[in-house]
């Protein structure tokens, strides 16, 4: 026994519900606040669900010591069973006596007790462990059990607990009834690294070990990881772990040893992945549901809550509707300052170049080809000009004939008519602005 050998009072790491041992962790702290909540308040049904081994059961022990001397209780464990041997079982765990038979008797005797202790000041709280394993039937009887209630206050609070599977029945059409009546549903996340920590300290410490530390840092993480947060199974490997460094006569628990512990007990890495894709690929969609809660509320948590997250993210929301704002303006001014040339499309493209001739103020129209023109301009006819930036080696000569066909005095009285400021049209340089007629003058 390595109790002796690691100087400890008791078991620390047992398989029995002791409140003692429950560490609170954010999640059991909300849950069972919630809980209590809603006791106090006589809320009527309350939900509390868990993956097994997460301590559900020790919590709600926790919560009746909580309520000691002002509540009578009734903790139910039997869930394979039928309407008449819920009411049966429930009776006999609040005193009562009933011959099993008579639904309708233990009706009568079950509601003339809650008007006695609503008298007596006393409230009526009612477990059922393991709920997910009633019938629907049987879940429509626990819903009728919320009938028992006086004008201003329920009678009978009942908390149902459970596995996921539970979320997954009560989300069914059939019990939406009792879906709707159910106030507060609570949950319990498994434990993210940092918490395993705790919890293997917390366990310790009420057991009393006063030494230095037990676990080394890199056994806590394989812990973590191959109990994937679960406290039923930290329990076990810890256990194990203990065991077998007693068996060695090593004073601290490294990653070897848990290691070795995980495998003796199965549950490796390898094992543990296959069962989870079985449980994923047996309810789909349930492996994302968890995770996506937990990560919800690490961030509700550890930023959404933060005023400094809250004022960051506000700060970039109007920073990115702002640029977004200004890139479609910017955008649609560009489109309209794009103006090509249908005939010059694959020169322009060879080149590089950028047919635009568009002064910043200027209004501007669109021609039959879908070019954008200054509206004051001589080419404001459709078929009247384009703009053209002149390019290294570019002639007005080779210019025309390549668009135009031709190259006499009409095409160059033209060119000087819709260029003003062309002083010598014989003599272009690179980058210049010209305008040049889009058809033969005639």
């Amino acid at each position: 026994m390595f109790l002796d050998f690691y100087n400890l009072r008791e078991q620390p790491f047992g398989v029995t519900p002791d409140p003692r041992y429950l560490y609170f962790s954010p999640g059991h702290r909300e849950a069972l606040a919630s809980l209590f909540y809603g006791i106090e308040t006589g809320r009527g049904f309350l939900s509390l669900v868990a993956e097994p081994g997460m301590g559900k059961t020790t919590l709600l022990f926790q919560l009746l010591q909580r309520w000691k001397g002002y509540v009578h209780s009734a903790f139910l464990f039997q869930t394979q069973c039928d309407s008449r041997e819920l009411i049966r079982y429930l009776l006999d765990d609040l005193g009562l006596k009933s011959d099993g038979e008579d639904i309708v008797r233990m009706h009568s005797e079950l509601n003339e007790f809650l008007y006695r202790e609503t008298k007596a000041g006393r409230r009526v709280v009612v477990f059922i462990d393991e709920a997910q394993n009633l019938s629907d039937t049987v879940l429509e009887t626990v819903r009728l059990l919320s009938d028992f209630e006086a004008p201003d206050k329920k009678l009978l609070q009942i908390i149902l607990a459970g596995q996921p599977e539970l979320e997954e029945r009560l989300s069914r059409p059939g019990l939406a009834q009792l879906r709707q009546r159910i106030a507060i549903q609570s949950r319990l996340e498994p434990l993210p690294a940092s918490e395993v920590v705790r919890y293997v300290g917390h366990r310790l410490e009420v057991a009393g070990y006063e030494g230095n530390e037990l676990f080394t840092r890199e056994a806590f993480a394989l812990i973590a990881e191959r109990s994937r947060g679960i406290p039923r199974l930290i329990n076990n490997i810890c256990f194990n772990a203990l065991s077998l460094g007693c068996a060695r006569q090593e004073r601290q628990i490294d990653s070897d040893l848990v290691k070795e512990a995980a495998r003796d007990l199965s549950i490796d890495a390898p094992f543990a992945q296959r069962t989870e894709q079985r449980r994923s690929l047996a309810r789909p969609g349930r492996g994302l549901v968890p995770f996506a809660r937990y990560t919800y509320g690490w961030l509700r948590d550890s930023l959404i809550r933060r005023r400094l997250f809250q004022t960051s993210a506000i700060v970039l929301l109007f920073g990115g509707m702002a640029i977004y704002v200004g890139a479609r303006s910017g955008s649609g001014t560009l489109r309209q300052l794009n103006v090509r040339h249908p005939n010059s499309e694959s020169t322009a493209t060879a080149t590089g170049s950028s047919l635009t001739d568009v002064p910043s103020g200027t209004a501007l129209v669109q021609n039959s080809s879908g070019q954008a023109i200054p509206q004051n301009s001589p080419a404001r006819n459709p078929a009247a000009s384009y703009v053209y930036v002149v390019q290294p080696q570019d002639t007005l000569r080779d210019l025309c004939l390549s668009t135009l066909g031709r190259y006499d005095s009409a095409v160059l009285s033209k060119i000087r008519e819709l260029n003003p400021g062309l002083k010598n049209p014989e003599h272009l340089h690179a980058g210049q602005e010209i305008r040049l007629p889009t058809s033969p003058t005639k």
